[in-house]
């Protein structure tokens, strides 16, 4: 078990530490710290999300009996992507420090910090991320030791598809890029917005009916009565895990009407936008 987490302890942070030297360092690019922390925590994300999704294909594609088949990376890939959300977590903290830095808050113009920004800044960081530092909090403290030891092997199907629900994460880091560099109004934004969209809803939203789905399939039950076919705790793990990926999928809705709507359109007023 320790030489995936090991190997993922190292590969996540090192590609990281490469990404942002390189983009600080090529003389065709030369970018400040700040850009270079923000696209390469982006980028690691990227690369974990794709080699995720890879994983969890060829699980899920290689597993007939959705039940008792096996596939050595299931536990594998699990093993090893456990560094990458405890990294992340940090990660997102040192892109929140540069933003806040960027935005004049962060000292003076000496470089000295004013006391307690550090923990001002963390706080900043905890409010704003809340729920992503959560959802890693989780991946780490229960949903490992559960897929490690609680499904004793069983079920690598489900995890398979489970973990096929980074698909949609490039296009989430590709967008957040895109805005960072005022790139909104482009084609490019507008396509990823689009497919971001689109993946999402197929990959974190509609995952988990299609879940039911062939399960029912395999129990020979319909839809609906798979939730009362199955142990409450799992409808109760599916739930906890479903509803921040409805909350997410709300935001980047409401972020793509306003990607899409005319532009000479106007804004509601605020009579209309109160309750």
């Amino acid at each position: 078990m320790l030489t995936p987490m090991v190997a993922g302890g190292v590969v996540f942070p090192g590609l990281f530490l490469l990404s942002k030297n390189t983009l600080q360092r090529l003389p065709q690019l030369r970018w400040g710290e700040a850009d270079a922390v923000i696209v390469s925590a982006r980028l690691v994300s990227s690369v974990q999300a794709v080699m995720a999704s890879t994983a969890g294909y060829i699980v899920s594609t290689s597993c007939k009996h959705i039940i008792d088949d096996q596939h050595w990376l299931s536990s594998a890939y699990t093993q090893f992507a456990v560094p990458y959300f405890i990294y992340d977590i940090y990660a997102m903290f040192l892109c929140h420090w540069h933003k806040h830095q960027v935005k004049g808050h962060g000292g003076d113009e000496g470089g000295t910090r004013a006391p307690g920004s550090t923990w001002a800044v963390a706080r900043g960081y905890l409010h704003k991320e809340f729920l992503m530092v959560l959802h890693h909090a989780v991946m780490v403290l229960v949903c490992f030791p559960l897929s490690v030891v609680w499904r004793q092997g069983k079920g690598d199907f489900f995890l398979g598809c489970l973990l096929m629900a980074e698909v949609s994460t490039p296009f989430v880091c590709l967008g957040k890029i895109l805005i960072q560099y005022k790139q909104q109004h482009t084609l490019l934004h507008k396509v990823n917005g689009a497919l971001m969209l689109l993946s999402f809803l197929c990959c974190r939203v509609l995952l988990f009916p299609y879940l039911y789905w062939a399960y029912g399939r395999h129990a020979g039950l319909p839809l609906l009565a798979v939730p009362l076919a199955i142990p409450a705790h799992v409808n109760l793990g599916a739930a906890l895990l479903l509803a921040p990926q409805l909350y997410w999928f709300f935001l980047i809705c409401r972020g793509a009407c306003r990607l899409f709507r005319p532009r000479g359109s106007r804004p509601p007023s605020p009579c209309q936008t109160q309750d």
